[in-house]
């Protein structure tokens, strides 16, 4: 079980820089009261904590291959009291099957570049999804990496890797699976697209 490419976990220093109330920028994503939701390649929590907050009591599942990030991400809800975080240990190529239950809504952030086989994981996502489900992907805007700078430093995956919102949207859409909903400008290097799946025959 490969980690998808260039997936890395960043520095929570720098990622607040990016996004300092992920909370408020997942409310800008859609997410409401009462969504169950599946974050894949949650890393530590920097979305899975805050998601939780916002859809209390609903669940979110931290799907994340990396053991030691889980770990990271069980201390902090237990020392934030937060109760609804369920971490999952296992390859997101199989998330329909790691998931208790269909969700409402499926996060993946920073990690949709990386993904060696498209069109299967975008199939697997629908089957993870309950009527209506949403889909969610956060990407880096297709500029070159020394453009994206953070802390000092160029942030992000290599430029060859980064993907435009139309390529996003094609890679998506050409599964047949889902039809577009919006999509989100994040500001400064990012934005998300938001597709519904479409009901099964």
């Amino acid at each position: 079980m490969d980690k998808f490419q260039n997936t890395g976990l960043p520095d929570w220093d720098w990622w607040g820089k990016l996004w300092p109330t992920p909370g408020e920028t997942l409310r800008k994503l859609g997410l409401e009261p009462g969504d169950s939701v599946a974050e894949v390649g949650c890393g530590n929590g920097y979305f899975a904590l805050p998601a939780a907050r916002i859809v209390e009591p609903a669940t979110v599942y931290a799907v994340e291959l990396d053991e030691e990030f889980l770990g990271e991400l069980a201390a902090l809800a237990d020392h934030q009291r937060i109760e609804n975080v369920e971490p999952i240990r296992g390859d997101a190529r199989d998330l329909a099957g790691l998931l208790p239950e269909s969700v409402d809504v499926a996060l993946v952030a920073n990690a949709f570049h990386g993904v060696d086989d498209r069109a299967e994981f975008v199939r697997e996502v629908s089957e993870a999804l309950g009527p209506g489900g949403r889909f969610v992907v956060v990407n880096w805007r297709n500029r070159p990496r020394e453009e994206t700078e953070i802390a000092g430093g160029p942030r992000g995956p290599p430029t060859d890797l980064r993907m435009a919102p139309d390529e996003t949207e094609s890679a998506v859409l050409d599964v047949g699976a889902f039809t577009p909903k919006r999509e989100v400008d994040l500001p400064p290097y990012h934005y998300a697209l938001v597709f519904e799946r479409e009901e099964r025959a």
